[in-house]
């Protein structure tokens, strides 16, 4: 059965005290937040007197290890009459007020002075008539608890001392969260809106929590989490398990099992290695160190072995949990063993420091957990990379048909995430994903994103010579960018 065609996914709908709820790739947004907060429901309309509801969720450390954190702001109180609120007040829609607007954005100062004292007065005004106060249906009450029973979700809530602010907090190990517990956190939320604004007070509105309240940002190297990895799924299985040992020392520790120390990661260019390896430290929520080849290899005698020890030396020091990437391992210690001249020994050298470092890292430094990357692992000896140094070796392979369709899926979909708008659409509705697998036979992940990138510039060149007047990218513009790249290997 060949893949569908791409299309914008739709939610999942629930109903809510007559309010229709619908979240849009939930398990999405929950990936999102390992790295960054999300924020949720900007757009939202809310019965009086709330007048917003800021929610979010983000990932957060505790003891017992990482966590994702819900976190609801429900507000009844009105906008502060700042300058730009009075002014919002005194100018109005009509054609007078219209002109005066005009006027103060041209920095006309005899306008801004009248609409400002204009303002002035009637803010005076208004606060001596006492309309200023907002209401307080919050206020004087207890701390309390709200739980959803069918996921086990409790969230706290507590009031500010003005009576205008709720808060809602509830918190889910990360190895435990699922969408149905963003569901739930949803649900208490309008549990509380409902409270303050009465039994029916929803019926009939509807509330999208989507990827569109994200940051319109594309996913990088940086931020990318194995949730975003296309085609990949048994690679990025593997190192899943290795991120839930890594946090979780306590279970290791009881069980007398030792996790992976290092990790070897070998294919061909483009496949997506280093990626992997910054998605790992995401999942694990380390710091990220990458050693590349001209931090350790010297001109100098001597050089090359002082550095690799200083960076072990320093590995030793980490306090926080990291991961270490040595990135094209094979130029750092490759031919191990080979050779007679001068740069040959300072390579042996290396390789020899390297071994030593690395037979009791884990015991020193717990924190610290080594990924090496290779498109050569020919290249590199096998006593540098036997267990205990490198007790896990994954195979990085060029995609098949079906992974390919895959990260063309996760790739086009991370693009209309960050970049469509309202009146703005990207791609066109009947991007066929089988055929695009089809004809990028023997691509990368990296290809893929070139092939992307090309078709992205051009549109960009032809939005700028036309001033707007673009088509979205078409199924036929991205096959002629994959043949185009393919012909130009």
């Amino acid at each position: 059965m060949s893949e569908p065609s791409f299309a914008r996914q739709r939610g999942e709908t629930f109903e809510y005290a007559g309010a229709t709820v619908e979240l849009v790739e939930p398990a999405t947004l929950l990936a999102a937040a390992r790295v960054n907060a999300v924020d949720l429901l900007k757009r939202a309309m809310w019965p009086d007197p709330v007048r917003r509801v800021d929610m979010s969720v983000a990932g957060g450390d505790r003891r017992s290890g990482p966590v994702h954190v819900f976190s609801a702001a429900i507000s009844t109180a009105d906008e502060p009459l700042s300058k730009e609120r009075i002014r919002k007040l005194v100018l109005g829609n009509d054609p007078v007020g219209v002109l005066l607007a005009k006027r103060i954005e041209q920095g006309d100062p005899i306008a801004t002075r009248i609409v400002d004292g204009v303002g002035a007065a009637a803010a005076a005004a208004y606060k001596k008539l006492g309309l200023d106060r907002t209401a307080r249906p919050a206020a004087n009450r207890e701390p309390a608890t709200l739980a959803d029973a069918v996921v086990g979700l409790q969230a706290s809530v507590t009031y500010d001392e003005t009576g205008t602010i709720v808060r809602l907090h509830a918190e889910v190990p990360r190895d435990d969260v699922t969408p149905a517990h963003l569901q739930a956190f949803v649900g208490l939320t309008l549990q509380t809106v409902l409270e303050l604004a009465g039994p029916d007070s929803l019926r009939g509105r509807r509330y999208v929590v989507s990827r569109e309240t994200m940051p319109r940002t594309p996913a990088t190297t940086q931020t990318v989490t194995l949730d975003m990895v296309g085609g990949l799924a048994d690679v990025v299985a593997e190192l899943r398990q290795i991120a839930v040992s890594f946090r979780h020392p306590e279970a290791m520790a009881r069980w007398g099992a030792r996790r992976p120390q290092g990790i070897l990661m070998y294919g061909p260019p483009g496949t997506g290695k280093t990626m992997l390896s910054r998605a790992l430290a995401n999942e694990i929520g380390a710091d990220f160190r990458e050693i590349r080849t001209p931090e350790i290899l010297d001109k100098w005698l001597g050089g090359s072995e002082r550095n690799i020890k200083q960076i072990f030396r320093d590995a030793r020091r980490y306090r926080v949990p990291t991961l270490m990437l040595f990135d094209e391992f094979d130029s750092i210690v490759s031919y191990a063993g080979a050779g007679g001249d001068a740069a040959s020994q300072a390579l042996n050298a290396v390789a020899g420091i390297f071994k030593q470092e690395m037979n009791d890292l884990i015991e020193e430094n717990p924190n610290v957990i080594v990924v090496a990357t290779t498109n050569f692992p020919h290249r590199v000896d096998e006593s540098l990379i036997r267990s205990g140094r490198f007790d896990v070796k994954i195979s990085v392979p060029k995609p098949d048909e079906k992974s390919r369709a895959e990260i063309f899926r996760k790739m086009i979909q991370g693009l209309v995430s960050a970049h469509e708008q309202p009146g703005f659409t990207m791609f066109a509705d009947d991007i066929d994903l089988a055929a695009l697998a089809h004809a990028s036979h023997g691509m990368t992940g990296a290809d893929i994103k070139e092939v992307l990138r090309r078709v992205q510039l051009t549109k960009a060149m032809q939005d700028a010579r036309t001033g707007g007047i673009v088509e979205p990218i078409s199924q036929e513009e991205l096959l002629s960018s994959v043949r185009e790249l393919l012909a130009a290997r």
